[in-house]
């Protein structure tokens, strides 16, 4: 399993944003990264700062999402939906898409489940619990 560090990650990110803009070729992820930001306009401006968004820091405190974490987050489920892993989140992704008529509003109630599962798992230092992800993503479907 890949981990990559948090300026690896924010790396991975200005890169391929930057070689889109250069239409130079991309990998499979490269190109899934650059489509979500492209979904993204305000993290534009941040990405074409290249090596200053490296080292800025996001704190609740400040009001402001950290971006990177943003698009990581859509990245996996992008990840996640490719595969159906967990099994069922396809089809519940696809109920929630039909009810927002907007793929990327249905991927926002999943970033929501994601980024709660991913807090809770840190709280309690435990791998994250697919089982409560699912099942907060079949809420948002309507499907419990």
């Amino acid at each position: 399993m890949y981990n990559p560090t948090r300026d690896q990650a924010r790396r991975f990110f200005l890169e391929a944003w930057q070689k889109y803009g250069e239409r130079r070729p991309l990998t499979a992820l490269e190109t899934m990264a650059a489509d979500l930001v492209g979904q993204h306009p305000e993290y534009h401006g941040l990405l074409a700062s290249g090596e200053a968004a490296l080292n800025r820091d996001w704190t609740p405190e400040d009001g402001q999402a950290n971006p990177f974490l943003h698009l990581s987050l859509h990245l996996a489920i992008e990840e996640q939906l490719s595969i159906d892993q967990p099994p069922g989140i396809r089809s519940a992704f696809d109920a929630i898409q039909r009810r927002h008529a907007d793929r990327h509003l249905a991927a926002h109630d999943i970033l929501e489940c994601l980024g709660e599962t991913v807090w809770r798992s840190q709280r309690d230092s435990a791998p994250p619990d697919s089982n409560a992800y699912l099942a907060c993503i079949r809420r948002k479907a309507g499907l419990e």
